[in-house]
C-alpha cells in the first residue's frame, strides 16, 4: 500500500496529467482530421468514379494492412530523409490521421452501402443533385448506422496512442514509464493508474457517442 501511496504523489500525478494531456491532444486532433478525411475517402469509393475510385480503394486496402507502427515509423524517420521534417507531435498526429482515415473510409463505404439504394432515387426523382442528395438524404441516414463502428474506431485510436512511445511521444504511457523507470516499486501503481485513465478517455467518448446517437434517433 505504501508504494501506492508514494507512487501516486503531486508531483507524479501532475507528470502523468501532463502525458495525459498529450494524449487527449494527439487523440482528438488526429479524430478531427481522420473522421473528415475519411469520410471524403469513403464517398469517393463509393460513388465509383471510373479510375479515381478504384485508385482511391486500393490506397484505403494497402494501408488498412499495415501496422500503425510501420506508419509512425515512416513518418518520423523515413520522411526527413526527402526532406519532410515533423516534430514528435505532429509526425504522431499525420501517422494516426492517415492510418485512421484509412479505417474510417471503409466504414463510410458501408454506412452508406447499407442506405436502401431507393432513398438516392427518390431524391434525385425531387430534383435533388447528386451531392445534394449525398449530403442531405443518404449521409445523415448512414452516419446514424455508422456511430457505434465510428465510436469503436476512436477508442482504438485512443489506445494506439501507446504505440507513439517508440517515437517519444510524451504521451500518458510515456510519462507512466518514466515515473516506474525512477523506482520499480512503482511499476504496479502506474499500470493502475493507466488503466483508471484510460478507461476514463475512453468511456467518455462512449458517452457521448450514446447521446449523439440517441438525440439521432429523436430527431
Amino acid at each position: 500500500m505504501q508504494n501506492f501511496i508514494d507512487a501516486y504523489s503531486q508531483v507524479n500525478l501532475a507528470f502523468l496529467l501532463r502525458g495525459l494531456w498529450v494524449t487527449v491532444e494527439v487523440s482528438v486532433t488526429s479524430i478531427f482530421f481522420s473522421f473528415l478525411i475519411g469520410t471524403l475517402l469513403g464517398i469517393a469509393r463509393y460513388v465509383k468514379v471510373r479510375f479515381f475510385s478504384s485508385l482511391v480503394g486500393f490506397l484505403i486496402d494497402l494501408l488498412r494492412n499495415l501496422p500503425l507502427l510501420l506508419i509512425l515509423f515512416f513518418t518520423y524517420f523515413a520522411l526527413p530523409k526527402i526532406g519532410i521534417r515533423l516534430g514528435v507531435i505532429p509526425a504522431s498526429i499525420v501517422a494516426m490521421t492517415v492510418f485512421e482515415s484509412a479505417m474510417l473510409a471503409e466504414i463510410v463505404r458501408s454506412g452508406i452501402n447499407a442506405v436502401p439504394i431507393g432513398q438516392m432515387e427518390a431524391a434525385r426523382s425531387n430534383g435533388l443533385s447528386y451531392a445534394q442528395a449525398m449530403i442531405q438524404i443518404i449521409l445523415p441516414q448512414a452516419f446514424k448506422k455508422m456511430i457505434p463502428p465510428i465510436v469503436s474506431q476512436f477508442i482504438s485510436l485512443v489506445k494506439d496512442t501507446s504505440l507513439a512511445t517508440i517515437i517519444l511521444l510524451p504521451e500518458l504511457t510515456y510519462h507512466a514509464q518514466i515515473v516506474y523507470g525512477q523506482n520499480a516499486n512503482y511499476a504496479i501503481p502506474m499500470f493502475v493508474a493507466l488503466a483508471v485513465l484510460y478507461f476514463i478517455a475512453n468511456y467518455t467518448l462512449s458517452i457521448g457517442a450514446r447521446l449523439i446517437n440517441r438525440r439521432l434517433n429523436h430527431a
